[in-house]
This record gives structure tokens, C-alpha cells and sequence, in this order.
């Protein structure tokens, strides 16, 4: 089994493969820097004593982490608590797909291993749009060649800047409200969220098929990925775990090579 670790900047997801390369189980657990090792190998191996996966079954350990301060304990973690020492995945390390950026290894694993599936699972010209922490939309072009991304801010990131940062406008649910015009506070705020970030997505789709080709097929993932593609038809498939996709993919890479 291949167990894959996207460390996010919020969530930390894992998921895990069987021999067919099928993706057995995830779980979701909240982004810690003061997670100790043994915190972690417990959690994990938690995990898989509910859902009656066996530790010892697992043989190859990917970690994408763009939280580099939780690089140590995890890969300690793992290691003592699997038996596998984990393998890092980076835009350095990784040889599926070209990355022509200015500064192609400071760009983010997670956006480089969902490019990867992405471009496996929809082709190439493409958009990979991520609503995480950060709304994210990376381009690969007609070539394959991841060529760069958008970054703009998240849907939770906006929702508690604005109860943060005001008296009165509470913390709401992260929902289509079926209109553009709230008629109260609630519905006033998701309209602004949701459709605002439908009319950001749409409008960033359009630009960037400009550049890299109209024919530019557009895959979404993350927390809120579900939410807005109900309300647009620019994104032609949600697809959640687009990282550990990228993931199991270069691992699969690693062993034949």
C-alpha cells in the first residue's frame, strides 16, 4: 500500500492506495506545527485500526508539505510508527512534468503534484483550480509544461477577514444562497463569497485560455471546489483528491525508473 500526506497550510489530507493504485481511504486532520512525532504516528495509525487497514501493509510513504517547520516530525512519525521512511515530493525531486516558471523549485508541491494529475486526468491545455486556503488556478499548456499559476485568496481566508475585522458580520456557512441580493446578513455575505468567487473563476479561466489555448480544459479540487462549480459551468470536473493523485503518480514513476 501507498500511503500519500498533502500537508496544506490548513489541512493536512492522507490517503491510502492499495496495489491497483485505487484510493482506498482518506482522512483529514487540522495543520499543526506543534504536532509532536508520536502525535502523528498515533493519529495515523489510529486511522487505519478503523478502518482495518493493516500498518504493516504499507510500503512507500509520498509527503507534499508546503509547511516546512512539520517536515521533521512527520517524516519521524511515520518512520517509527510504519517502518518506512517517507520520500519528499517537490517541483525539484519530481520528473512528470515540465515546470517552466522563473523560479521552477520554489513553486508549491501541492500545486505541482495536482498539475500532474490534472493533466492525466483531463489532458492538456489545462486549468487546476484549487479552493483551499488560497484559490489557486495553474496552467499547463498545450506541451504539458506546468507554466505558472493565479493566487488569489480563499473562501475561508475571506469569510474570517471579514468577521475578524468587523463588529457585527458573523462567521456564516460557506453555501450558495440562491440569489445574488441578501435580504440579511447571512445571505448578504454568501452572495458576496460565493458568487463573487464564481465571477473571479470565470473571469481568471477566461485569461488565462487566452494564453495557454481556448480549449483549455478546467479541473477543480479542494474544501469548496463542490460549492462553486454547482454555480458555474466553466469548471468541467471536480475531482477532491487531486493531490495525492499527483502523488501516487510519481511514486509510481519512482519505482519504474
Amino acid at each position: 500500500m501507498l500511503l500519500a500526506i498533502d500537508v496544506g497550510n490548513t489541512e493536512t489530507k492522507l490517503g491510502v492506495f492499495d496495489a491497483s493504485g485505487t484510493l482506498a481511504g482518506t482522512w483529514r486532520i487540522a495543520t499543526q506545527p506543534s504536532h509532536t512525532a508520536d502525535e502523528y504516528g498515533v493519529t495515523f495509525t489510529s486511522f487505519f485500526a478503523a478502518a482495518n487497514f493493516a500498518v504493516a501493509d504499507v510500503s512507500a510513504i509520498v509527503v507534499a508539505c508546503v509547511v516546512p517547520v512539520i517536515e521533521r516530525p512527520l517524516f519521524e512519525g511515520c518512520e517509527k510508527y510504519f517502518g518506512v521512511r517517507p520520500s519528499a515530493f517537490t517541483a525539484a525531486t519530481q520528473t512528470l512534468i515540465p515546470v517552466h516558471t522563473d523560479r521552477p523549485n520554489e513553486v508549491g508541491a501541492d500545486l505541482i503534484a495536482a498539475a500532474i494529475a490534472g493533466r492525466e486526468l483531463v489532458g492538456a491545455p489545462a486549468i487546476v483550480i484549487n479552493f483551499g486556503t488560497a484559490t489557486t488556478y495553474g496552467a499547463v499548456d498545450r506541451g504539458g509544461t506546468y507554466v505558472g499559476v493565479a493566487i488569489a485568496p480563499g473562501l475561508q481566508v475571506g469569510i474570517e477577514a471579514l468577521a475578524g475585522r468587523t463588529a457585527k458580520l458573523p462567521q456564516v456557512a460557506l453555501q450558495a444562497p440562491g440569489t445574488p441580493i441578501g435580504r440579511e446578513t447571512v445571505s448578504a455575505i454568501q452572495a458576496g463569497l460565493i458568487y463573487g468567487t464564481v465571477g473571479a473563476t470565470e473571469a481568471l479561466v477566461a485569461r488565462i485560455r487566452g494564453v495557454i489555448g481556448d480549449e483549455a480544459r478546467v479541473i477543480a479540487s479542494g474544501g469548496f471546489a463542490a460549492v462553486i462549480a454547482g454555480e458555474t459551468d466553466v469548471i468541467e470536473r471536480v475531482e477532491p483528491h487531486l493531490v495525492l493523485y499527483g502523488l501516487r503518480a510519481h511514486h509510481h514513476a519512482q519505482v519504474r525508473r
